[in-house]
């Protein structure tokens, strides 16, 4: 009789070939939750995220497929508020659009979730997972397994006494997704170890890599002020640039009391934020990028810091742009889906600084 062929593999048994293929995977999920985003900004943009009024995380991957499933799902949304406010009259095949725009929103999760989830599990039982790597898997899969209640959260929030979601269940909705794209792509690089480090460098100081750091901090930050726009719709008023109803700082950005209220519920102090925000990400970027460009030795991460300036620059345009057109469907789903392709290359950069100083 032959000899057994054990099932898994030890830690320091993972090969190559098993590395390449766990990259791989974590950088397709990455795409898809980048995708995600994406969709996410196109139901919040049309309308649509409250088009679907039940939670079914089994069933609801069924879409209606009748007429009388169609005007039972139609006849649930004619009972809340932004019908009754913002839509009444809606025809039967318009409801259909929005309705379609939620539901692959909603289908493209779980799609995620079993494109995350599968493989997962395959590549633990045959051993081809580095085992430093275990836990943050593990903490993904149960950001995105939340990540379904917390989108369940927001659209509640909508359903009784108002037209729209609450900002602040978007803004933790997006938050989340943006954290699980960036963690997806950190694993990816750290999973084939020292392959990807950049040359260990005296030029990258620990400064610099802190700089790193506070760019993602800061796009990370940028997003969730977005998304409080977002919500608010407060990317509809003010819409022109440098000025703001004509002045640099504009008048309104502190009348609601108690003060703090002003950050996240002042249309005025919420788009002015936005903006200030994006002006020290530039700032920022553009020193970073230009000091690694001049002093770094390694090829990859001065083109990492060129890459990273343009991707800055670029959104920043691109959000300009948004801004004075008055937010098109088109221009408001590029802004978003450029914001995640932004924090992805802010996430590789810093990886590669972190990498050359260890």
């Amino acid at each position: 009789m032959g000899r057994a062929v054990p099932l898994t593999r030890r830690p320091e048994e993972v090969n190559d070939s098993s590395t390449s293929s766990v990259q791989l995977w974590l950088l397709i999920v990455a795409g898809l939750v980048l995708l995600m985003i994406t969709v996410g900004g196109a139901t919040r943009l049309t309308g649509s995220g409250l088009s679907i009024t039940e939670w079914k995380p089994i069933m609801g991957a069924i879409p209606p497929l009748s007429e009388a499933a169609w005007l039972d799902a139609f006849a649930k949304y004619k009972l809340i508020p932004q019908y009754a406010e913002l839509n009444r009259g809606m025809s039967l095949d318009a409801f259909k659009v929005i309705f379609w725009w939620e539901w692959s929103h909603r289908f493209l999760g779980r799609v995620i979730g079993f494109a995350f989830a599968v493989p997962l599990a395959w590549f633990w039982i045959r051993g081809q997972l580095p085992p430093r790597m275990k836990r943050p898997l593990l903490v993904l899969l149960a950001l995105g397994g939340t990540q379904g209640f917390i989108g369940w959260f927001m659209v509640q929030s909508g359903l009784a006494e108002r037209t729209t979601v609450s900002e602040y269940r978007l803004a933790l909705h997006l938050g989340i997704a943006f954290l699980i794209l960036g963690g997806l792509i950190w694993l990816a690089l750290g999973s084939i170890g020292d392959r990807t480090r950049a040359v260990r460098l005296r030029t990258v100081t620990q400064g610099q890599a802190r700089v790193a750091v506070s760019i993602v901090g800061l796009i990370f930050l940028q997003v969730i002020a977005g998304a409080l726009v977002a919500g608010l719709k407060a990317g509809l008023t003010y819409n022109t640039w440098p000025l703001m109803d004509g002045r640099l700082i504009p008048n309104g950005l502190g009348t609601m009391s108690p003060w703090y209220l002003n950050i996240f519920e002042n249309i005025t102090t919420v788009q002015f934020d936005h903006r200030m925000i994006a002006y020290v990400i530039v700032a920022l970027t553009l020193l970073h990028g230009v000091i690694l460009v001049r002093t770094a030795d390694d090829e990859r991460l001065r083109a990492s810091a060129v890459l990273l300036i343009i991707a800055v620059l670029a959104q920043v345009m691109l959000g300009i742009w948004t801004l004075l057109a008055v937010v098109p469907l088109p221009l408001g789903l590029a802004h978003q889906g450029g914001a995640a392709v932004l924090f992805a290359i802010a996430v590789r950069h810093l990886f590669l600084v972190r990498s050359s100083l260890q």
